[in-house]
């Protein structure tokens, strides 16, 4: 099964230009029970941080993780991590409920988004150059993969929620991205 998923993550990043996703299957030792389709493509990427200690590595970035998806399972009780995909400062995109699944990031706008979260906390700090950049080309393979709209609108967390999140140096970042709204509109 971990050869086929690999196999077909090698066609994404050829056919589609995509970042290599590290899939669930290889982090994660956790069974999800995830029921809720997600109807491509949705019309909203929303931009989060975990709020939890930064990662610069593969293997620190996998240890946090599996923090937050046993908090998430655990302590939330939810199917599973709630984010979409998982973004580490090395660069590393962990799939969480991925392309498929409604998340539970954002209450009030799962089922109209795809959840990209950095890991971190990004109030006072940037997340790293090569986080940033696979966060902008996750968002444009889902574009090409055409499980976000091409006229999609990028949103900080606290767009859509009461919260501080996505952290503010983060939300005063992702307004220069390009094709961010602010708001619930």
């Amino acid at each position: 099964m971990t050869r086929l998923v690999l196999l077909l993550a090698t066609v994404l990043v050829v056919a589609y230009g995509c970042p290599n996703i590290i899939p669930k299957s290889t982090w994660s030792t956790r069974k999800t029970n995830c029921r809720d389709n997600l109807r491509s493509p949705v019309p909203w990427a929303i931009i989060h941080h975990t709020a939890t200690p930064s990662c610069s590595s593969r293997a620190a970035c996998t240890s946090q993780a599996r923090s937050i998806q046993d908090h998430h399972t655990r302590t939330n009780k939810w199917c599973d991590v709630g984010y979409n995909f998982l973004i580490g400062n090395d660069g590393s995109i962990f799939e969480g409920r991925g392309w498929s699944k409604v998340g539970a990031h954002a209450k009030g706008s799962n089922s109209k988004s795809i959840g990209i979260s950095f890991i971190g906390n990004f109030q006072n700090s940037l997340p790293s150059a090569a986080a940033i950049s696979a966060a902008k080309s996750l968002i444009s393979c889902g574009v090409k993969l055409k499980k976000i709209r091409s006229d999609y609108k990028l949103k900080g967390h606290s767009d859509v929620f009461s919260t501080e999140c996505p952290g503010r140096s983060l939300y005063n970042n992702i307004k220069t991205w390009g094709r961010f709204v602010p708001g619930k509109a």
